[in-house]
């Protein structure tokens, strides 16, 4: 596979995932059908076009990629076709919000160091691709944001973020560069979870 297929095909399987995420979120929310594929929309969507206008990238990516259509479409049908066999919300919607975290994370910031910023910036572009559509997923679904919230989130997206820039920098392996970065955000989120690590807050 070449380098641009593994990028499409990531940047696929991230809006994929967060469509279930957000389709999830909204069907544990009692939303109607509609607010449902709206949630599992914006939730896709809304990192990348968030980045895009940022950095002058008009019209945004969903609206001339039909790929990108058509992996909201399927993570929406598959949330309504498997909803009834998941009895544990939590541990579903957090494994696709993980992984949608750590592919757009590294799609973001390939997107933004293709367009010639630096390094910081890039993986701050990445950082949003990678929130940005959980926070709205968790505002439309009347959840306090994860990325205000004590856990580890944004954390993983800087990390996975700075590991895939700095191993595309000094290997130029765009592959391996994309696997580690995806493979350290989730893994990071998941850890983070798992023994309930969380950044210092104020008493």
């Amino acid at each position: 596979m070449q380098p641009l297929d593994f990028f499409m095909a990531i940047d696929a399987l991230g809006t994929f995932a967060f469509a279930v995420s957000g389709a999830t979120a909204a069907i544990r929310s009692r939303y109607d059908i509609f607010g449902i594929f709206v949630l599992a929309f914006v939730t896709a969507i809304g990192g990348g076009t968030v980045r895009d206008v940022l950095i002058g990238n008009t019209p945004v990516n969903w609206l001339t990629d039909s790929v990108t259509i058509w992996s909201v479409l399927t993570g929406f049908a598959v949330a309504l076709v498997l909803h009834k066999k998941i009895r544990a919300w939590e541990g579903w919607l957090f494994f696709f919000d993980a992984a949608g975290l750590g592919l757009f994370t590294v799609t973001g910031t390939q997107i933004g160091l293709a367009s010639g910023m630096g390094v910081g910036i890039s993986v701050a572009l990445g950082t949003i691709t990678g929130c940005f559509g959980g926070v709205i997923r968790d505002v439309l679904a009347a959840i306090r944001p994860l990325i205000f919230r004590k856990e580890i989130y944004a954390s993983a997206a800087v990390l996975g973020g700075i590991l895939f820039a700095g191993i595309l920098h000094w290997t130029g392996s765009l592959l391996w560069a994309q696997i580690a970065g995806i493979t350290t955000t989730v893994l990071f989120r998941v850890v983070a979870v798992r023994f309930e690590l969380e950044l210092p807050k104020l008493s």
